[in-house]
């Protein structure tokens, strides 16, 4: 099969699953009645429909394309982001779940925001975090708005008819569909897409798995061997970056999951709470499955450049599209790009759904008491502002910043992880944490995150910024809890107490 059919077949997957997702944008406009339809589904979803979106929700772009982008750039020290996430499932329903869940229906919360509210009851913490949310958005929205555009450019970017395109031109179109889809559909869309996504995930991990292994008639093996003569350190426990750098991965991954707004309000979503024994199982499978492509694309993709079978790649990132493009059977190449789109625009709506969540809602309830009037149309015009905002971020980004996806991934998550786990984590299972503690963990988090990033402070040894963040916040949010105190109202109390 000549290359350019193949491509022709994978791109036609792909505008198959662009048509459905239209379709799905427009159906969901007919559901979405009102800003808690919008925002939070109406609290009505099952626990197949809630596992799956968690799991891929959490992979999206950010696994597909720089997940496999960094293994090839650093070897196996990304790794250790994707293993401990198992843990992070774990960690943030044992922890989050339940009291999230009940706090929820209790006061009719819509968002983090407002949940953070009913435990604290500061509206200083709960501007504090809406302020988090729109910012770390502002880097996941650009993560995935890359990301489509860069595979959507490497499968059309071979074909005669739309060889003149630019990837500009692919971040455009990208932020169109991206527009179009998320104002019709709001998280109801997000949420019906993560059931396609995620079962294309499931499969097309173990696809991709089967085909990595057959590159080499050795498997794995030969490739480890490949990269071991090249670069010993690559194929090592901790990679290139360091066994320090990848312990603060570990820790910024593993115990940071638990402050992942977009996953944590899909946990409010739920129509009980009983669920959480089906959802939990589901998620940690399905993530194990679709973490697959992040190892093992990275590895043949370096191993097969080393041994001069392809040519160096242009980028880091373009590492899952060129493998997709050359090794890949063009049938399961057009599922996998299809899944990878899935991935990025279920996604990409939920940062958009949390982050004018914050603009419409959050923000005017912290300043003058009530959401903006007629909130369900400023959610559709902040959602068209996001997306615009986040694409010229995303240009800058690759044409000026030279940012890997996965590093624009990481500081989001890395954003997220610092101001909300201690205040979630901690504070919805410790009666004794306080608002002055909340409102000055999320302060100093940000703080830290964005001096770090602006001035390009160097931390020693390459630790990532996110890492001395979630520290300081986690060591000033119970220090400063055991110095101050407040009083709790009495649902709220009972609630923590279940």
């Amino acid at each position: 099969m000549n290359s350019e059919y193949s491509q022709h077949l994978a791109l036609s997957f792909v505008v198959i699953y662009l048509v459905l997702c239209l379709g799905i944008g427009i159906w969901s406009y007919y559901r979405t009645n009102s800003t808690s339809d919008f925002f939070a589904a109406g609290r009505s979803l099952g626990p197949v429909l809630i596992g799956l979106a968690i799991f891929s929700s959490t992979l999206s772009g950010f696994g597909f394309v720089g997940g496999p982008g960094l293994v090839y750039a650093s070897g196996t020290s990304s790794i250790w982001m994707v293993s401990i996430c198992a843990l992070g499932f774990a960690l943030t329903f044992f922890t989050i779940a339940k009291p999230i869940r009940i706090i929820a229906e209790l006061r009719d919360c819509i968002s983090l925001p407002d949940v953070v509210y009913a435990r604290y009851k500061s509206n200083t913490t709960r501007l504090l975090l809406s302020l988090t949310i729109i910012l770390g958005v502002m880097g996941y929205l650009a993560t995935q708005i890359l990301a489509m555009s860069i595979v959507l450019f490497s499968l059309i970017n071979s074909i005669e008819v739309f060889s003149s395109i630019t990837l500009f031109q692919c971040i455009i179109f990208s932020t169109i569909m991206l527009i179009f889809y998320c104002t019709t559909g709001g998280i109801i869309a997000s949420i019906y897409t993560d059931l396609i996504q995620g079962t294309i995930m499931i499969i097309g991990g173990l696809l991709i798995c089967i085909t990595a292994i057959n590159v080499y008639d050795g498997g794995l093996n030969e490739a480890s061997s490949i990269l071991f003569r090249d670069h010993p350190e690559s194929i090592m426990p901790f990679g290139t970056s360091g066994i320090l750098v990848c312990l603060a991965w570990f820790f910024v991954f593993g115990i940071g999951y638990a402050g992942q707004p977009h996953v944590v309000t899909k946990m409010m979503m739920n129509r009980s709470i009983r669920d959480n024994r089906i959802i939990l199982p589901l998620s940690i499978f399905g993530f194990t499955f679709a973490a697959l492509l992040w190892i093992c694309i990275g590895i043949i993709m370096r191993s097969t450049v080393i041994d001069g079978s392809i040519d160096p790649l242009s980028s880091p990132d373009q590492a899952a599209p060129v493998f997709l493009n050359i090794f890949t059977n063009p049938y399961i190449a057009g599922i996998v790009y299809a899944g990878l789109f899935a991935a990025i625009m279920s996604t990409a709506d939920a940062f958009i759904n949390i982050g004018v969540a914050s603009i419409t809602h959050d923000i005017p309830k912290s300043i003058k008491g009530s959401p903006l009037k007629n909130d369900l149309f400023w959610a559709r015009i902040g959602t068209v502002a996001l997306c615009t905002i986040a694409s010229i971020f995303a240009t800058y980004s690759y044409y000026y910043n030279d940012r890997l996806v996965a590093l624009l991934g990481a500081f989001g998550w890395g954003t997220f992880a610092a101001a909300i786990v201690p205040v979630l984590v901690i504070g919805l299972n410790w009666k004794k944490a306080t608002r002055e503690a909340a409102a000055f963990a999320i302060f100093i988090s940000l703080v830290i995150n964005f001096s770090i990033e602006i001035f390009s402070i160097s931390i020693p040894y390459g630790i990532p910024g996110s890492f001395l963040a979630i520290i300081t916040s986690i060591t000033s949010f119970i220090g400063i809890s055991l110095a101050t105190s407040n009083v709790l109202d009495e649902d709220i109390n009972e609630a923590l107490s279940i």
